[in-house]
């Protein structure tokens, strides 16, 4: 599937809060928008992992997003692994975004910088035809 823009973010929320206004003026010019949670938040102090999911749905529908996924790979846990880079090169190749927009590399939530840093060398992986 082609999108314009592929939001991929550590926790369900963070697109919101980080690029919801971008989000919005992208799918209300035409722009093809997708979001990808690395996590299902499950560690967050507010709610469980089910209201997560079920705001997430929500928030997607009314910044009317194309697709939202949740890659469940741990909260606070996650790791720059083989195994996660594939998984999040493997979305990257889904949608094909002409734009990815992630957490800032530095940031005072640790989980934010990793998922960047993922995100940052995925991106990278999935342009090369041999990885």
């Amino acid at each position: 599937m082609k999108t314009d823009i592929l939001c991929i973010t550590a926790h369900p929320d963070d697109v919101e809060l980080g690029a919801g206004g971008t989000v919005a003026s992208s799918v209300a010019a035409g722009r093809i928008v997708a979001i990808v949670d690395l996590t299902r938040g499950e560690l967050g102090t507010r709610g469980n992992p089910k209201i997560r999911e079920q705001e997430a749905t929500n928030s997607a529908e009314i910044l009317g997003v194309a697709h939202r996924d949740i890659l469940d790979l741990g909260d606070g846990l996650f790791e720059e692994t083989e195994s996660s880079l594939r998984t999040v090169v493997e979305r990257i190749r889904h949608y094909r975004p002409d734009i990815v927009i992630t957490n800032a590399l530095k940031d005072r939530h640790p989980d934010h910088g990793r998922g960047a840093k993922l995100v940052s060398r995925a991106c990278l992986l999935a342009g090369l035809p041999k990885f």
